[in-house]
């Protein structure tokens, strides 16, 4: 494999621990991620190559970041110092009926200033063989959403491959930008469509449903409007309750339409990053596999991750392939 390369910010989080709320405990756990990273850091638990772009504080908690960034054989090498503070996100882990909260602390974060001068892309894409993007970074601020489209113009003139999440935040974008213009413009750069019919909706402008006929026909013209992308990936959840989900996936590769098997989670352990992990698992069984056990194999590396606390999934390769193996019964391993 070549080097994959993730651009996005880095944030720490904080939440009391197991399922209560802030105002139970004074005693809290933090974890460092971010969603473009936990990708990363995933691949690279795959043993894939991969470097992560980002800033992050000049102090002991931007240090502390690296460090954990590097234990999992990130290359750190493109990643800046800033004045400003790590981003930070404060988490309520949800029960059965009870949902999880988030509140995000990072207006005026390390990686909101960023900015196309402060990220060498020909260095940074110099062995690289595919970039992942999502739409959380070109929300944060004008010079993020300027630097990624500079990174994916170079990347799509090298021949990189480009995987994109689009996934649209409304209560992020906070500066002046249309972004359904934003995430049109950088789709142009993109080949791997990660998402499904309401991310289709939202950049086209159309109403289609949720049924498999829907999922087609929306993918088929989304590649009409954006001829560079030639596959489009859907991780699918029904969630019963807060503890209580499922996950199966869709594809759509221009000629075939394939879709997997439920897997069933039945005690929630973390879901944050479970998208990642499912983007991670597509991206890494890409490189390995057919269209299909790609899918396979990030459906169950997303129904993997739930079973892990923090942002990043640690599942190896061999764990993912059980549970394709149809080892699901969680017994002990000796």
């Amino acid at each position: 494999m070549g080097q994959i390369i993730t651009f996005g910010e880095v944030l720490l989080r904080i939440s009391p621990r197991g399922n209560k709320k802030f105002i139970q405990s004074n005693i809290v756990e933090f974890y460092f991620g971010g969603t473009e990273l936990n990708v990363g850091i995933s691949i690279s638990n795959f043993g894939g190559n991969v470097k992560h772009i980002s800033a992050v504080s000049d102090d002991f908690i931007g240090e502390t970041a690296m460090a954990y960034i590097r234990k999992f054989g990130v290359d750190t090498s493109s990643i800046t110092l800033s004045k400003r503070p790590l981003g930070v996100y404060f988490l309520e882990v949800g029960a059965v009926i009870r949902p999880s909260m988030i509140s995000y602390n990072r207006s005026h974060s390390a990686f909101s200033e960023i900015e196309p001068t402060k990220v060498n892309w020909e260095n940074a894409l110099q062995n690289g063989e595919w970039v992942h993007w999502t739409g959380i970074t070109p929300a944060l601020s004008k010079g993020a959403y300027e630097t990624l489209r500079e990174g994916l113009k170079l990347a799509r003139q090298k021949g990189l491959a480009v995987s994109a999440d689009p996934t649209y935040r409304s209560g992020l974008w906070k500066y002046e930008q249309d972004p359904k213009e934003a995430l049109s413009e950088l789709l142009n750069y993109s080949t791997i469509f990660i998402g499904g019919v309401n991310e289709i909706n939202e950049v086209l402008g159309t109403d289609f449903g949720y049924e498999n006929d829907d999922f087609i026909e929306a993918s088929k013209q989304l590649m009409l409007a954006f001829p560079t992308i030639e596959k489009v990936f859907d991780k699918i959840r029904t969630s019963l309750n807060s503890s209580w989900h499922k996950i199966r996936a869709r594809m759509w590769n221009g000629t075939d339409f394939r879709e997997t098997e439920d897997l069933d989670i039945t005690h929630v352990v973390d879901r944050i990053g479970t998208g990642d992990a499912f983007a991670a698992g597509l991206i890494y069984g890409l490189q390995k596999y057919d269209d299909y056990k790609a899918m396979e194999f990030a459906s169950a590396a997303c129904a993997l991750k739930h079973t892990y606390e923090g942002d990043v999934n640690l599942a190896t390769v061999k764990e993912v392939t059980n549970i394709l193996g149809g080892n699901i019964t969680g017994r002990l391993v000796r």
